[in-house]
Order: C-alpha cells, then structure tokens, then sequence
C-alpha cells in the first residue's frame, strides 16, 4: 500500500472541522487498505507505532535530530531549516516547503509504502546506544529522500508527535463498523472488544479479516489492560439511595487508579490510561507478588503516597513525583505507596467482570493479603442516607476524596460509564466547594508579565453522547509563571490551524488546541451563559453553562483522559443540585 494514501486522507482529516466528514474519510482509508495491513494504518493515523498500553518505545525524534534529516534528504543546509521552521512554526510544513524544492526526486527513488514507512519509524524507535543519533537522522532522512513533499510532512510531524488529527479511539470505531460491517449500529460489537483488549489495531485486523463473529471472540487475556469502568456523579447521599437502593460505599481514595496483572511471578501495572507504569512502581510491583494470592489474577486498586515517617496518606499531587524515568529507586524511598484494592476482574482463567459487585467484593476479600501497605478499601452496604453521610465524613477527615457507591447487582462493564457507579464527593452549594476537570480547548495571548506565553485557556466538558467537547468556562488565574512555562512546552505541540472537529464552541480563542490536556479548576459557582454551549438549553432556552471566578488548582490531570473529565450532564446536575440549595 503506498503511503500517499495515507497522506491524502491525512490532508482531507486536517482539513475538516466537521466530525462525520472526519469519519468519513477514515470509512474511505480503512476500505483501501489491506486487512494485514489496517492495523498499522491505524496506528500511524493515531501517531504511534503500538498499543499504549505495551510500553514500547516511542519515536521520540528531536526537533535537532529531525532538522538534520531533512537537511540531507533536501540538500538544504542547515541553517536553512532552521529559518523555514522559525518562520512556518511547523516543522512538517517546513519539510514539505523545503523539498518540494528539489528538482527530481534521485534515479534509485521508489514510491514510499506503508510497509516501509512503518519498518523504518519502528527501527528509528528501537535503536539505541552508541551511535544511535546518527543512525537514526540517516533511517529518517532515506525516508525523506523518497518522500513526496506531503509525505515528508506527515512523516516529521509522526516522527517529533505532532501529527495532530486528534482521531478519537470510538471515532475509528465508528469508521471501522461502517468499513468492514456495512452499519454503524454494529460500533457496540467492536467497542466490546476494544474495552476488553485495548488494542484497536487487534480490532479492526479482526473485523477486516474475519467479520463480526471473529470480534465477537475476544476475551480478557493477562497482559493486556481491560478499559477501566468509569462512574458517574450524583450531589447527594438521597439521590443516590434513592437511585441504587441498598449499596455498598468505599471510600474514594485520593491516589493513581493501577489495573494489576499477575501471572505468577510476573506483574505489569497499567493506569487507568492504559499506560505501562511497571517500571516505575517497583514497590508496587512487589507488594502486588507478595499479597495478591492467585498464581493468575487482575485486580484494580488506588495507589496512594504515603508518608514514610508516620504512615498518614499524602495528597495526590505528591504522588506525581513517582512519574518519572530516572531516580525510580530514590522517588520509591521518599514516596512509597499504599495499594486500596477494590475490584478483581480475572482470576486463574475465570473471567469474573460478569458476576455481581457484591460477589466480586467478596472474592477480592478472600485473595488479598492485608496489611498497613495492601488494604481492600473500606466499605459499607447500607440504604440509609445518614449513615452513607456519617461514612462519608470519616473518609473524607482521613484524606479521601469521597465515597464511591456501588450497585450491588452490577456486573463489570469494561469501558462503561453508568450509574452502577457513582461517586460522592461533597454536597454542592451555591458556592461550588467541589473540584472540575476539564479539557483546554484553546488558548489566549498573555500580555505584560505574561508576554509570550499563554495569559489565560478555554475549557471545555465532555459530552459523551455525541464525543465532543463543550466549551464551558476561561480561565486565567490560580496559575506560577512555571506553571505558564510548563503549559507552553506541553501546549505548543498541540497547535492546529482551526477548531478541532470534536469541539463546540461559540468564541474563538487566539489559537485551538487538539483536546488532550485536562486540569483542575475550581470555581465559585455555575452560572447561565449564552456565550458557552455546554448545557445550551438544558436549563433555560438560549442559555448554556459557564463558570464563575475559575481557578486554577495547580493541578494538571495527566493520570485522565480528556474522555475522563467531567461531563456536561454532570455540570448539568450540579447546576440543578445548587439552584435546590439557594432555594
């Protein structure tokens, strides 16, 4: 398959603001591509090589390293590349300009494939060591030397990871059902698998060569992550009795969601985002080898730091000091964890997702080992609104977020976000005690001290029913001059010309973002708004929901998704849930 095509739907993806038009150049994408290739025609489409969730290299290839390959690919010096990057501020573009610059592509050129495209990138990814640099802006620039000039652009900006088309996962869904099943209404089939296996490379080869009845077979395999079950949000001990009945409540601990995989001696933890954090929680690792009973097992927990000296829990953000590549060991001593067990999904070949809540409970009361450093998280079963309150102070003065309630008849379900869950944080009131996250959507110029940075960012909510992202508020305070530098580096890459495809909003900010980023904000309440849409008309006709004196927590969410934050139906709930109070 030659890599042109790629680049073509590439362009057309880039190019849309419209969701459905996005969808509908990938249906065309995945339709041209051959079965055992869709995998890594998807990957690549995402801007990476594999799974999240295995952990591999990454790419990785410096803006230096990558100037330099398109240096020698175009015959440019590089002082050249360096000025057409400065002046375009895309290094894509940059390589697009400067080789299509060149008169002939070299006599020896061949037309790029996807097959060679992906070997090289793959190769550029895994080599390492001595002379590793050089070997790599050589790999990069024989691509480039072969590359058409769009190529070349979307080769750079997958190489440096800033491809930018911000293709969701239940988009490619959604393109894969049409693709190969004839009918979107088949997504739930293939997203089925998808929270099973987390891999949509798995997928869609599945579906491309084999149909729906292939996909259908999927199974919960050790090793590879299960999507995490997701809750919902209600602002009172009443509302959720009254919606649950007899429940159970365990405390919300304030700590790092890990899904734990053991077989035998071997452990691999994944965060709710699918990451591989194995390396960097040793002591997770060996707490989960010696207290989890099972030769074979999956078992979600919260990982909390603790203070060494006196054993109290510490807050999140302390926690983030453990999400590092280097002093492992060091950051493992000065911050260890605490393991809160509160769900098991498989054990020694029994997939156990589908059993009742308070079944499963029971099992993971019987496989785990406890102590002071692995717990099962407290709990109660009770339907009386007044002790779910009393339960809920004491977990929140020992420094949990909350309670989360939980459906004692309620099953697994991978990737769900439902009311079988819900979690309790505190009562809203007119003044919004509680904390939001949500998701930068774009950005505003700073001026002043702020020149040259971003002053201030438009958020958005997530509404899940259409997957797109509402604007709702912007903020501009709560935020260091480091936490504007940090938001700079983290920001920039994420930079595209017009408002991304899954994005609503009615303001235009100086520059849009591709939705990735969620932080923390607080704020003093919920007002009406005709400037945002999130919860446009939900509350009064013409009138959506906004913020009033946002801040900044100084928090940033990297442990979320821009899926995990807060929904528009929750920001919906506690606007409803405040009017009650000021009533």
């Amino acid at each position: 398959m030659e890599f042109s095509v790629l680049a073509e739907a590439f362009e057309k993806i880039e190019a849309t603001t419209k969701r459905l038009e996005m969808m509908e150049y990938l249906v065309e994408l995945f339709k041209k591509t051959p079965p055992d290739l869709i995998d890594k025609v998807i990957y690549l489409t995402q801007g990476k090589l594999y799974p999240d969730y295995l952990g591999m290299p990454e790419l990785g290839v410096a803006d230096k390293l990558a100037m330099r390959a398109i240096s020698l690919a175009s015959g440019k010096p590089l002082s050249e590349v360096e000025e057409t990057y400065k002046e375009l501020g895309d290094l894509g573009k940059a390589a697009e300009r400067l080789l299509s610059k060149r008169t002939q592509l070299t006599f020896f050129s061949q037309p790029l494939t996807v097959e060679r495209v992906y070997a090289t990138l793959d190769k550029i990814a895994r080599t390492t060591g001595p002379g590793s640099i050089d070997q790599k802006v050589k790999l990069l620039a024989g691509l480039l030397a072969d590359a058409s000039p769009s190529e070349a652009k979307y080769i750079i900006r997958i190489v440096t990871g800033r491809l930018r088309l911000g293709v969701a996962d239940m988009t490619v869904l959604d393109a894969l059902a049409e693709a190969f099943t004839g009918s979107r209404e088949n997504r739930h089939i293939l997203e089925r698998a998808y929270n099973l296996c987390s891999d949509l490379g798995a997928v869609a080869k599945a579906v491309a060569k084999e149909g729906l009845e292939a996909v259908k077979g999927f199974k919960i395999e050790l090793g590879r992550p299960i999507r995490c079950m997701l809750a919902e949000r209600l602002p009172t001990a009443e509302e959720i009795i009254r919606k649950l009945g007899k429940a159970s409540a365990e405390w919300k601990m304030d700590g790092l969601r890990m899904q734990i995989h053991k077989d035998g001696d071997k452990i691999i933890i994944f965060s709710r985002r699918l990451e591989n954090l194995t390396e960097q929680f040793p002591d997770a690792v060996e707490l989960a080898r010696t207290h989890i009973k099972p030769k074979q097992a999956i078992v979600e927990c919260e990982a909390c730091a603790v203070d060494p000296d006196t054993g109290d829990l510490l807050p999140f953000q302390e926690l983030m000091h453990r999400r590092r590549k280097y002093g492992i060991e060091k950051a493992a001593k000065e911050y260890p964890v605490a393991l809160y067990m509160f769900d098991v999904l498989y054990v020694d070949g029994r997939d156990v997702t589908t059993e009742p809540y308070i079944e499963r409970r029971k099992l993971l009361e019987q496989i785990i080992v406890q102590d002071e450093w692995v717990k099962v998280i407290p709990n109660i079963i009770t339907d009386d609104p007044r002790e779910l309150e009393k339960f809920f102070e004491e977990a929140v003065q020992l420094g949990c977020e909350g309670l989360m309630v939980k459906d004692l008849k309620a099953p697994y379900r991978a990737g769900a976000r439902e009311f079988s869950w819900i979690k309790l944080k505190r009562e809203y009131q007119a003044e919004l005690t509680d904390t939001i996250d949500l998701v930068i959507i774009g950005g505003y110029h700073g001026r002043g001290r702020r020149a040259g940075k971003y002053g201030a960012f438009l958020l958005a909510a997530y509404d899940p029913e259409n997957d797109v992202f509402k604007a709702t508020t912007k903020v501009g305070t709560g935020f260091t001059d480091e936490d504007l530098d940090r938001f700079k580096e983290l920001l920039d890459p994420l930079k595209i010309p017009h408002r991304h495809p899954r994005v609503v909003s009615l303001t235009d900010p100086d520059v849009w973002f591709v939705p990735k980023i969620v932080i923390e904000v607080v704020a003093a309440e919920i007002t009406l708004s005709p400037t945002y849409p999130c919860g446009m008309n939900a509350i009064r006709e013409g009138s959506g929901l906004a913020l009033r004196f946002p801040k900044f927590t100084g928090r940033i969410r990297f442990d979320k998704a821009p899926e995990d934050a807060t929904t528009e139906k929750e920001l919906i709930e506690m606007y409803k849930k405040q009017l009650k109070k000021i009533s």
